[in-house]
């Protein structure tokens, strides 16, 4: 027995020794990492490529350049200013900031257009170099190993009850050691996001910003929660799922809360804060693009349009376009069937039998000559063995768009039944696909932002002439009095046209 187990104790063993000592820059206490320094500048310079893949940057080198000297001006008097950090503003609608290892911080122009001064901005900026800062994408990354260890060490416990004839013991330990480890992983995350707002607040008093800021992005953080529900109530459907203890994420509430109490504390070193530059990024703001832009798509009532692709399609009545990087979904009220809209790759094939052969791989089926308003077009019908050898079923409609672009649809649905019943419209979907016309193209520009003067009539006057849907509502959102208030008339607001 004992022969048996020193390989498993030695592994575990060896396994628990890999990382090195490093020094936490921002509390000043050794850790054990998996990640030196100059891995994580090698990780996040790997990344950040893969970053600008996936999302696109906004190409407007005014915005880019007040951004990145708002960044540098932070990581200047951070607790790492000696990296050569990377400030970059993506062209996404998303609602979001992130930061990679190594110096690499990313906000999107979506949470731009949410904020109200540079202080707010600098406020979110701040949060996301503290990742960076207190090493916690290192941090994470040692954490996860850990866990993984946690999990093989059950599992080896498991291995020796059994041994001793507790039949089962293996599963079980496992079961719990990947429960531990989950927990673990995500409470450790919460504490990440805390400890990087508390940076935020540092880095803004260092820079003479009020960190009170902090709180305002976190009300606006709430307002977008407190939207978000009020729209799918008015839409018949549940609000979406508030956080837990166990995400990644405190709650907004809690964060609120406990930025208040570090915002206290600080105290500008020149005694009075400074300007917090709201009239500065209304300038930059004016112009950005807001929500789709042509280059992703944009969505328009039912219709989704792609100037870049020359290809427009039609929801059915009561179904949602749902548009990523990967693929464009048309999906149905309730969420159970959805058309799915993927461009081939090149490499696939040239013609409609060597994308099927190539990417499908069937195991059998046949093929049916489409025509979809004027495109040439090809729908296959069959199978394909899954990785576990069973049969799948296959129908997938392949269609030659502008530019010698294949383009796959798929339907999908919850099961069978919810297929059948979904066909109708699926088809009504499908059948929509078509070349972008010249009026399409016209009506298919990106909305931008703008200022004006606030009206005596209000956010309601400014709604009639605006095109966003729950017009009032988003122009409140945008402007940070979702949750009531009013700017006093003529105070410059933010509209999009």
């Amino acid at each position: 027995m004992r022969k048996t187990l020193l390989p498993l104790i030695l592994t575990t063993s060896l396994l628990a020794g890999c990382g090195s000592a490093v020094l936490n820059p921002v509390t000043g206490q050794t850790e054990r990492s998996v990640m030196t320094e100059q891995a994580e500048v090698a990780e996040g310079t790997k990344a950040h490529q893969q970053v600008l893949q996936e999302y696109g940057v906004v190409k407007d080198a005014k915005v880019q350049a007040y951004v990145n000297n708002l960044g540098q001006r932070l990581a200047k008097l951070s607790h790492r200013d000696h990296l050569q950090w990377h400030f970059t503003v993506l062209d996404s609608p998303e609602i979001n900031a992130f930061a990679l290892p190594g110096g690499y911080v990313y906000v999107t122009r979506g949470i731009m257009a949410y904020l109200q001064t540079e202080a707010e901005l600098a406020g979110v900026m701040g949060h996301e170099i503290g990742h960076v800062t207190a090493r916690h994408g290192a941090q994470r990354a040692t954490r996860q190993q850990d866990a993984g260890l946690g999990v093989l060490a059950a599992t080896l416990l498991g291995a020796v009850l059994e041994s001793q004839g507790m039949s089962g013991a293996g599963q079980l330990a496992s079961q719990v050691s990947q429960t531990a480890a989950a927990g673990y992983i995500a409470s450790y995350g919460r504490e990440q996001e805390l400890q990087a707002d508390g940076l935020g607040a540092e880095y803004l008093a260092r820079n003479a910003y009020n960190p009170r800021n902090m709180v305002k992005v976190i009300n606006a953080l709430k307002d977008q929660e407190r939207f978000a529900a009020d729209q799918a109530r008015a839409a018949g459907k549940p609000a979406p799922a508030g956080s837990s203890w166990l995400a990644s994420h405190p709650s907004n509430d809690e964060r609120r809360q406990i930025i208040s109490q570090l915002a206290a504390q600080y105290q500008s070193s020149q005694g009075n804060y400074a300007d917090e530059g709201r009239e500065r990024y209304q300038q930059v703001l004016r112009g950005l693009t807001f929500g789709d832009s042509a280059e992703q798509g944009l969505t328009r009532g039912q219709n989704f349009y792609h100037p870049a692709l020359g290809i427009a399609l039609t929801a059915p009545p009561g179904w949602q376009i749902q548009n990523d990087a990967e693929q464009l979904a048309l999906v149905s009220g309730a969420g159970d069937a959805a058309l799915l809209l993927q461009v081939a790759p090149a490499k696939a094939g040239k013609t409609h039998a060597e994308v099927i052969r190539s990417l499908l791989k069937p195991s059998q089926g046949n093929t049916q000559p489409l025509n979809l308003n004027g495109l040439q077009a090809t729908r296959f019908v069959g199978s394909r063995a899954n990785a576990q050898g069973q049969s799948q079923p296959l129908d997938v409609t392949l269609v030659s768009g502008p530019k010698n672009t294949i383009y796959m649809l798929r339907p999908v649905a919850k099961n069978a039944a919810v297929l059948r019943a979904a066909g109708a419209a699926l088809a009504q979907a499908q059948g929509s696909f078509r070349p972008l016309s010249a009026a399409e193209r016209a009506a298919a520009q990106p909305w931008t932002i703008r200022t004006t003067a606030y009206p005596r009539g209000g956010f309601a006057e400014l709604a009639r002439s605006s095109p966003l849907p729950s017009a009032e509502q988003q122009l409140r959102l945008i402007n940070g009095f979702y949750s009531g208030g009013e700017p006093r008339v003529g105070q410059p607001v933010k509209v999009v046209e």
